[in-house]
């Protein structure tokens, strides 16, 4: 019996609500496939029509099509959000996961338009959903990938955090001290001033908006270039070698089967889960 003909919700459980689950959070038949390009269409469409509803020229011009066409997939993606609850046993696992959020959001933006207009230039969250169908794709490779790169961050945070504290404290020292050697006559009027040039020095960029004067203030702007140019290079090893470990340990679970949690709908890449690791709902 399949998992999901026990559940209840909404009338009673049944071929149709397994079909539905399966064609929504499973990419391996084929309606699957055709239903998650057709989101990936209608996202970027929807985003692209909000975008376009923001240049004035355009939405002058073109102002009812493009509020019609808001409207329209704001309905779709309404409608495609009642059916992700309909077939998930656990509605509030799914309502308050982060993709759920980001469904929810993405759809209450325009209905909130009627009360607080100008408020649906925020329906541009639903971009992120695209994240969420990248496995019709077959890219379950490029999710990996991402997974890697957050594991990387999270390894090395403090680390980095570590590093910032110390530019930060070497900013405020040279900002202090150009303000001491130039003085406001040169344009460092506050610490705060000196602070900003030292950080915008230190980070090699230079705007040029506001620059020493004086042979000492000049010397130590050259100095702390030349130590910007070495302190980029420090959180990009730091990064690297831990994105190399990661790495490494990803390559032994790439080819493993990935689950759909037909209470949450989050994906699962642990072979030997039995039960989801964020709703707690039974893998089959």
């Amino acid at each position: 019996m399949s998992l999901l003909t026990r559940f209840d919700f909404w009338g009673s459980p049944g071929p149709a609500r397994d079909a539905t689950y399966r064609i929504i959070f499973e990419a391996e038949t084929r309606l699957g496939k055709l239903f998650d390009i057709a989101l990936i269409l209608a996202i970027l469409s929807s985003v692209t029509v909000v975008m376009l509803d923001s240049v004035p020229e355009i939405a002058e011009r073109h102002h009812g099509k493009l509020r019609l066409a808001e409207w329209f997939f704001t309905g779709v993606f309404t409608i495609e959000y009642v059916a992700r609850l309909w077939c998930v046993a656990s509605k509030k696992k799914y309502a308050l996961s982060f993709f759920g959020l980001i469904d929810l959001f993405s759809v209450i933006p325009t209905y909130l338009s009627l009360l607080i207009p100008g408020i649906e230039v925020l329906a541009d969250v639903r971009i992120l959903r695209v994240v969420r169908v990248f496995r019709i794709l077959k890219l379950v490779q490029y999710m990996g990938e991402a997974e890697v790169l957050v594991a990387t961050l999270k390894a090395s945070r403090f680390k980095i955090a570590v590093f910032l504290i110390t530019v930060m404290s070497i900013a405020v020292v040279i900002g202090s001290m150009i303000y001491l050697i130039e003085g406001p006559e040169n344009g460092f009027t506050s610490i705060p001033r000196g602070l900003y040039w030292s950080i915008v020095t230190l980070t090699t960029v230079g705007y040029g908006d506001v620059t020493p004067q004086t042979g000492v203030g000049q010397a130590l702007a050259a100095m702390l270039m030349i130590m910007g140019y070495a302190l980029i290079a420090v959180p990009t090893g730091l990064f690297s070698a831990e994105f190399v470990q990661q790495s490494a340990s990803h390559q032994k679970t790439l080819n493993t089967p990935v689950q759909s949690c037909p209470g949450c709908g989050s994906l699962e890449k642990d072979p030997q889960a039995g039960y989801c690791r964020y709703c707690g709902q039974k893998l089959t």
